[in-house]
Order: structure tokens, then C-alpha cells, then sequence
């Protein structure tokens, strides 16, 4: 019979949790690290504020194919060599971020540094392989929850590391400090985790480059999914553009929309390479699944993970904008919202191992509809108190919302656990992409009215659509040998 779950162990499956969560974490801490030393940056380096803006648009935007193009490679090469590759290359751009000379520079190497955000995903497929389904809901939220508070970690520790070294050059002693820190991290985990638990198999698909379906009405959705990803990338260039923040010129924004058709245009093509010989002699029953529901679980972390990430960006200002705080009271009551993530991420786990992937989901996104809903009816003579604790209702359903999708992500198919993930998570980053610029066209209210609107779209196609994960999946070894994966 299997164990309960017990954090407070570091043997076995839960050594490996805990270094893992910490491998997110230190990730979030290079990748996120940007945030908290902007002021340093802009002061010491003399930048407009369009300047500092455009820094913490390229900081996001690799992460997106990045995640895709990661999710691909931890299912092929595993996620023991992936992690501390991610840690040791990711830490080592950082440093060469830390200490550009030219806002130029600081651009090109800030953009490429965004594959560091695909690290979250390469532990979901680790968390997978070593706990049972029915526990992996509160194993994948501990990872995710814990593991997300590298960006709080980095608004903690970061500027006071800084202002002990000084106005000009102290923000880039404190990012080469957490980047040599992230380093030998990724070195110490290399050599502390196995892929599995010993004995087991670690499955893997039989060809990269796209994933794997079923059919070809899934290659059709597949293929339609795949764009979403796309157009957050062009929304990304029109803010660049000269039309909004005059940071690109016209040829440069035309020539970077064209490469992105281009390379849809050859992913359409692999996509086919990869599945057309599945396809027209039929793909074995025990290697088929159902593709919509990686369609569903993309626009549900659309929605959670969009909404978290947007919120806690623009949540400060909007205290102080509609409510004229202070800014230091406005941050410090902003601030609670990342602290949300240490027990709200793993309690949407936890609820989903215990309740059923669907009802949770379905009761999770109810809460987001309807707080959001709330929030964007508050008028500004509404108490204080009460639309922070709003906020905070929010960010728990959506946090939770966030655990929840990722209990039932390494659920579908257990070869494609980080190709799934991968997609997943891009659409997490394709939301903030969606609801930032939103609400940089929008006010407030209208901002928070869209997450709501968006949440019950995807809130309906969860409970018409979603399907609970079945008792077992099937894998095939190499020998031909099917082996049986308990669901729950």
C-alpha cells in the first residue's frame, strides 16, 4: 500500500522533490531577478522608462518557444541532464547580462536569457516519474508552489545584496552572485537525482520535433493550438513596434512577423513528418490519446497562470492609482499576493488527488470567474481592506487553479509528460502576454473583467469537455513488453 505523503522526509521520491523545487526555484531567481534590480539598472545605466519596459518585455518572450522546445527535450534526453543544463547555461548568460555596457547589449542578451523560464517545466516530467498518480496533484504543487517563490526570493534577497555594493556596479555583483549561486547548483543536482526511481523506465517518444496524436482531427487541433503561441509573440513585436513604444523600426517588425510565419509554416511540416507514418497505418491503442485535453489544459493555465502573473505585475499600481496609497504601503500590500503561491499551488494539488482532476478544476474556476467579477465591478469608494482581500480570493482560486491543471498534465500520456508541460506552460505565458497588454489598452476594471470572461469560457469547455483520467495508461517498452500505469 502506498505511503502518505510526507514532506518532512528528504529519502527517495521526497529527496527528489525537494531538490527539485529548489532547481525551479534558483531558475526563477536568474530569470525573474530583472524585476527587483530594474531601479538599479535604469539609475545606474542612466535608461528611459520605455527603455526599462522593453527589458521586461524581452525577458518574457524566448520563454514561450523556449518552454515548447524544452518540453521536447526533457522527454527525450531526461530531466536530470535538462535542469542542470538549464541552471549551469542559464546562469552563465546571466552573468554576461550583468555586465553589458550597452543598452544594445543589455536587449540582445536579455531576450536570449528567457530560456530560464523553461525550467519550471522540466521538473513536471521529474515530479511524474517518481510519485504515484495519486499523490502527483500535491507533489506537482509543492514543486510549482515552492519552487514559483524564486521570483519573491529574488525581490527579497537581490536589492539589499545591491545597495551593499554600491549605486552603479552593486546590481550587477547581486545578479552575478545569484547566477554563480544557480551554477553550482545545477552542478550539485546533476550528481544527487536519477531520472526514475531504480527499476523503472523512463518512456520516450520516438521522434522530436513535434508531438505525437492520435488522429488526424487531434493533428488538426494540434496544429490550431500551435498558434495562439504565435500571435503572443507578434503582440510582442507590436508593442516593440514604432506604432506603440518605437523600439523596433517598421523593416525590423515586418521581418520578425515573417520569420514567425515561416517557422509555423516548417512546424506545420514537421508536425506531419513526425506523425504521418502513425497516422496511416494507425496508432497502436496503447500509444493513442485524446488531444483535446491538452487543448483544455492549455487555455485553463491561459487563464491561472495569465492571471497570476498579470496581476502581481500590475497590482501595486493599481492600489495606488484608484486608491492613492503610498507606494511603499501599495508594494507592501501588493507583496502578499506571490506569498499566496506556498500553500494555495499545492492545496489545488492536494484537493485534485482527493476530489478528481475535473471537480476541482471546475469548482477552482467558478472561484476565479466569480471573484474576478467582483473585482472588476469595485468602485473606488469600496473599502480598502475589502478589495485586498478580494485580490487575495483571487489569486488563491487561480493559484490553486494553476496546481490543479498540473496534477492532471503528466495524467495524459506518459511519454509526451514534458511535451504536454511544455505547451501548457507557454499558454501560462501566452495569458500574462494577453492580459498585460490588455490592461495597458483598458482600465482596471475592464482588465479584471476580461480574466473573469475568459475564465468561464474555459470553464465551460472543462465541464462539457475534460474528461477524468481513466484507471491506467498503457506504455510500451522497447522489448514490446506493455506496461500498466496506475491512475489512481
Amino acid at each position: 500500500m502506498e505511503d502518505k505523503l510526507n514532506l518532512f522526509s528528504f529519502k527517495g521520491k521526497y529527496y527528489i522533490l525537494h531538490l527539485t523545487w529548489f532547481a525551479f526555484f534558483m531558475t526563477f531567481v536568474v530569470w525573474l531577478s530583472l524585476g527587483p534590480m530594474m531601479p538599479f539598472i535604469q539609475q545606474a545605466l542612466l535608461l528611459s522608462e520605455q527603455q526599462a519596459k522593453v527589458l521586461l518585455i524581452l525577458n518574457v518572450a524566448m520563454t514561450i518557444p523556449a518552454r515548447i522546445v524544452v518540453g521536447m527535450l526533457v522527454d527525450k534526453l531526461g530531466p536530470k541532464i535538462m535542469f542542470s543544463s538549464i541552471l549551469v547555461l542559464g546562469g552563465f548568460v546571466s552573468i554576461v547580462f550583468s555586465w553589458m555596457q550597452s543598452y544594445e547589449q543589455l536587449a540582445l542578451v536579455r531576450f536570449l536569457s528567457g530560456f530560464i523560464g523553461a525550467g519550471f517545466v522540466v521538473g513536471i516530467r521529474m515530479i511524474s516519474e517518481w510519485f504515484p498518480a495519486k499523490q502527483t496533484g500535491t507533489a506537482q504543487g509543492i514543486y510549482g508552489g515552492w519552487g514559483n517563490f524564486g521570483s519573491a526570493g529574488a525581490a527579497i534577497s537581490l536589492p539589499f545584496i545591491a545597495s551593499s555594493f554600491g549605486e552603479v556596479n552593486g546590481w550587477r555583483y547581486a545578479i552575478t552572485i545569484a547566477s554563480m549561486l544557480a551554477i553550482s547548483y545545477g552542478i550539485f543536482y546533476y550528481f544527487n537525482v536519477t531520472n526514475t526511481p531504480k527499476g523503472s523506465t523512463y518512456f520516450k517518444p520516438k521522434k522530436i520535433g513535434a508531438m505525437e496524436v492520435s488522429s488526424y482531427s487531434d493533428l488538426g487541433l494540434y496544429v490550431l493550438m500551435n498558434i495562439p503561441l504565435y500571435l503572443a509573440l507578434s503582440l510582442l513585436t507590436w508593442k516593440l513596434s514604432p506604432e506603440r513604444m518605437n523600439m523596433i523600426s517598421l523593416g525590423v517588425e515586418f521581418s520578425i512577423y515573417i520569420v514567425l510565419v515561416l517557422v509555423f509554416v516548417l512546424q506545420i511540416f514537421k508536425t506531419w513528418t513526425v506523425n504521418a507514418q502513425y497516422l496511416k497505418h494507425f496508432t497502436l491503442k496503447q500509444h493513442q490519446y485524446k488531444f483535446k485535453q491538452v487543448a483544455i489544459l492549455d487555455w485553463a493555465y491561459l487563464v491561472t497562470f495569465g492571471a497570476e502573473l498579470s496581476v502581481v505585475s500590475i497590482l501595486a499600481m493599481f492600489y495606488v492609482d484608484w486608491f492613492e496609497l503610498p507606494k511603499i504601503t501599495a508594494a507592501l500590500l501588493a507583496g502578499v499576493y506571490p506569498f499566496i503561491n506556498l500553500f494555495a499551488r499545492p492545496g489545488g494539488g492536494y484537493l485534485s488527488d482527493k476530489y478528481g482532476r475535473k471537480l476541482t478544476l471546475v469548482v477552482l474556476f467558478s472561484g476565479i470567474t466569480l471573484s474576478f467579477l467582483v473585482l472588476g465591478n469595485v468602485d473606488k469608494s469600496w473599502s480598502m481592506y475589502l478589495v485586498v482581500a478580494l485580490t487575495i480570493v483571487g489569486g488563491i482560486f487561480s493559484k490553486a487553479g494553476s496546481g490543479a491543471v498540473f496534477s492532471m498534465v503528466p495524467l495524459i500520456q506518459r511519454r509526451l509528460t514534458g511535451q504536454i508541460a511544455g505547451m501548457v506552460g507557454a499558454f501560462g505565458n501566452v495569458g500574462a502576454v494577453l492580459f498585460l497588454t490588455a490592461n495597458s489598452l483598458v482600465d482596471y476594471d475592464e482588465f479584471f473583467i476580461l480574466i473573469s470572461m475568459t475564465s468561464a469560457v474555459v470553464l465551460v469547455l472543462i465541464v462539457i469537455f475534460l474528461e477524468e483520467p481513466k484507471e491506467h495508461m498503457t506504455e510500451i517498452l522497447d522489448d514490446g513488453t506493455v506496461e500498466i500505469i496506475k491512475l489512481n
